[in-house]
């Protein structure tokens, strides 16, 4: 895959060139999404169910951006075989390559999206907790490779199994509610108890909780708790498993995607 690198730039571009084709505003529609659901979410939960969480829309954003890369990764991936069909079965060239550029091209409107954290943070004045900035790159680093390991696994499945793209949307949405975006991770943790440890086998939620420790930087409110009150290395250490997992779920994502790569042609 490394000597087809270029191949790779090649087709993030396709899939954005594409997304956008005969768009006015272009990129800037990417960064309408979270724009959107700042605005859905800040009135439900912060005006109507009043979840006492000051600063909701910095909050609400250090969580959602990385959980909208998941997302529109995992989702572009597990379809980036079935809808390339016409490369697939004309050229070689290595197959994974397809669902890394459609998650390449949802981690470029991450980038783009995070243009409004931090105009966020600029507009309301809110200084994140710059000495937990340290986790960032390993955070990212780790939510690349966990969309990787998931897109890349669907992807071949998908093309064998075609309900799997539509399972996946309602997974995501089960999935998104299981992750402390929308609400503190402390209203859900004492609840819990002693298995509050579980909630943090979800791996996106890791990778949320430390976005929202960086870039929020309150651990309390006048309403009650509001992340954990962990120093950097409890964030580490959780980040450090995680990686360790989605770098062996990649590997095996890759052996099964080399097993089923052979009847792709005839499937599609």
């Amino acid at each position: 895959m490394w000597r087809y690198r270029e191949l790779l730039g090649n087709l993030v571009r396709k899939e954005l060139k594409i997304k956008y084709k005969n768009s006015y505003l272009g990129f800037l529609w990417s960064l309408a999404n979270p724009v959107l659901y700042l605005v859905v979410f800040y009135v439900v939960f912060q005006l109507i169910l009043q979840s006492g969480i000051p600063n909701f829309a910095i909050f609400l954003l250090s969580g959602l951006l990385p959980w909208t890369f998941f997302s529109q990764g995992v989702s572009g991936s597990t379809t980036s075989i079935v809808e390339n069909a016409s490369l697939v079965t004309k050229v070689w060239f290595p197959r994974e390559i397809l669902p890394l550029a459609a998650i390449g091209a949802a981690f470029v409107h991450y980038l783009l999206q995070t243009l409004v954290l931090l105009g966020a943070l600029v507009v309301f004045r809110w200084a994140p907790a710059w000495s937990y900035l340290p986790a960032i790159p390993l955070a990212l680093i780790v939510l690349v490779v966990f969309t990787c390991a998931i897109g890349v696994l669907l992807a071949a499945v998908n093309v064998h199994l075609r309900d799997t793209q539509h399972l996946v949307e309602l997974l995501l949405l089960a999935w998104f509610w299981m992750t402390p975006i929308v609400y503190a991770y402390e209203t859900v943790a004492p609840r819990l108890g002693s298995w509050a440890w579980i909630y943090l086998v979800n791996p996106m939620a890791d990778v949320v909780l430390t976005f929202q420790r960086v870039f929020y930087g309150r651990v309390d409110s006048p309403s009650g708790p509001v992340l954990p009150d962990a120093g950097l290395g409890w964030y580490m250490r959780n980040l450090a498993i995680v990686g360790a997992g989605s770098t062996v779920l990649l590997v095996f994502a890759l052996w099964l995607f080399g097993r089923l790569e052979g009847d792709f042609a005839e499937e599609i």
